[in-house]
């Protein structure tokens, strides 16, 4: 007897209802292609999940394969807010910042950007995939709540357990009685990968040779949604950038946005710089929205690295390298705007949940507008920011990365972390990425000084 590999996130008959939920977000109207599906058998998408149970009923997959391409013909209406290319995205940002030559960031403002990331993701990890009410039902219950440290398992009522199981795959690694160093996570791959690319090309890296890293270095099975998708083109034979729109439903997820640190890291002081380096690491996987989230990233990150100490200041940065009439722009403002106005950040989570419910908890829009908020309601101070980041839901390790990362970057030093962040960490991380299982935070952020050192003085 031999089972069906139900490989996650590249299934046609999967990627479908996926589609059909893209084109009703970004205004497309697909409402001949839905009832042509579902009138064939088909379902909608996996809610949380990465593929469906069941294998496709024989013929499926076929429908599915050519409705994706008759879906792809449809125009979006937004297409004239939402550009695609770099110079089309430069020309709608009114204030997009002037290229500036980098100053290299210290080795102990990089050290704790590292650090900062890695323990943001570690909190996340045990609560990934979890609902809203079920996180803080959790950490209510064994008296974490506001969120202030990491989850644990340890006198939690068994029901509760059962009711709101932690992530199969974090929990002997992420609960706070379990952990034992940094364990892999993409939110951490996808930085060393960057390095790589980086000591290889340089800042005037292509896509293409970001492409050709990933097929050397990066195993398949350590990709996700978008990133398998554009993995699955490549070997398809299909070039950048058509790898981010060949029946990719996932181009406005979140993927792109946690490839984006080491972009904004090695271009200190230089957001404009740091964007374009982001975009060019993003078009291989994503468009639009999921592209502007790395652009974001990646310029508030670069202010930061320059000495900027306001959260605040860092977060405009990073909107001027968007276009404003975005939906993304929209998310990220109305993530402000709710932080502001707001004095309980769990008001704040509701609101953003009322507004953003509808989307899945790996697009962009709902983690971008969390993102703004966590980070503006928290001031700058660390534990806030990575506490609320993951607090609020949805993407909870990515979010909780990026708040780390730029929270570190804010603190300027390791030792201005509290330790019960950085202490597990045991200045050791493991990753699949070769020549990186078991290196430590402070020699990744000796690498990261270097980089930038050099960059900053070739001629």
């Amino acid at each position: 007897m031999t089972t069906a590999v139900r490989v996650t996130w590249v299934q046609p008959e999967d990627l479908v209802g996926h589609e059909l939920r893209q084109a009703a977000e970004d205004g497309r109207d697909a409402r001949d292609i839905a009832r042509r599906w579902y009138e064939a058998g088909g379902a909608p998408a996996p809610e949380r999940a990465g593929a469906s149970e069941a294998a496709a009923p024989p013929g499926l997959r076929a429908v599915a394969e050519r409705l994706l391409d008759e879906l792809a013909l449809l125009e979006s209406p937004l297409a004239g807010d939402e550009p695609d290319g770099l110079d089309e995205i430069r020309a709608a940002c009114p204030q997009w910042p002037h290229a500036r030559d980098v100053r290299p960031a210290g080795r102990e403002r990089l050290h704790a950007a590292w650090l900062g990331r890695a323990a943001g993701c570690l909190l996340g990890k045990p609560v990934e995939k979890l609902p809203l009410e079920g996180i803080r039902a959790l950490a209510r219950a064994t008296g974490n709540w506001p969120l202030n440290t990491w989850f644990t398992a340890r006198g939690l009522p068994a029901p509760l357990a059962a009711t709101y199981p932690w992530n199969r795959r974090s929990a002997a690694t992420s609960l706070a009685e379990n952990i034992d160093g940094m364990p892999e996570d993409d939110d951490l791959n996808h930085p060393l990968l960057a390095l790589l690319l980086l000591q290889r090309h340089g800042t005037a890296f292509t896509t293409a040779d970001l492409a050709r890293l990933w097929l050397d270095e990066l195993p398949a099975g350590r990709t996700f949604t978008a990133e398998r998708i554009a993995y699955r083109n490549l070997l398809d034979g299909i070039e950048p950038p058509d790898t981010a729109r060949r029946r990719n439903p996932f181009r406005e997820w979140i993927g792109a946005q946690i490839r984006a640190d080491v972009h904004g890291w090695t271009r200190p002081g230089d957001p404009a710089g740091a964007a374009a380096q982001a975009y060019r690491d993003a078009v291989l996987t994503h468009t639009g929205n999921g592209v502007y989230g790395a652009m974001f990233t990646a310029a508030a990150l670069a202010e930061a690295a320059g000495g900027e100490t306001d959260v605040h200041g860092c977060l405009a940065t990073g909107l001027r390298v968007v276009p404003p009439r975005s939906r993304f722009a929209a998310a990220v403002r109305d993530g402000i705007e709710a932080a502001r106005e707001e004095r309980d950040f769990d008001t704040v989570v509701d609101r953003l949940h009322a507004a953003y419910g509808r989307y899945h908890w790996v697009h962009v829009l709902p983690n971008a507008a969390l993102l703004a908020a966590a980070l503006t309601h928290a001031d700058g101070d660390f534990t806030g920011s990575v506490c609320k980041a993951v607090s609020g839901g949805w993407d909870t390790d990515s979010n909780g990365a990026t708040a780390g990362s730029l929270a570190g970057l804010l603190a300027g030093r390791p030792d201005a972390l509290p330790g019960r962040w950085t202490t597990p960490l045991k200045n050791r991380l493991a990753t699949s990425v070769p020549g990186f299982d078991g290196t430590g935070f402070d020699t990744l952020a000796a690498l990261t000084h270097r980089l930038t050192h050099e960059e900053a003085i070739r001629p």
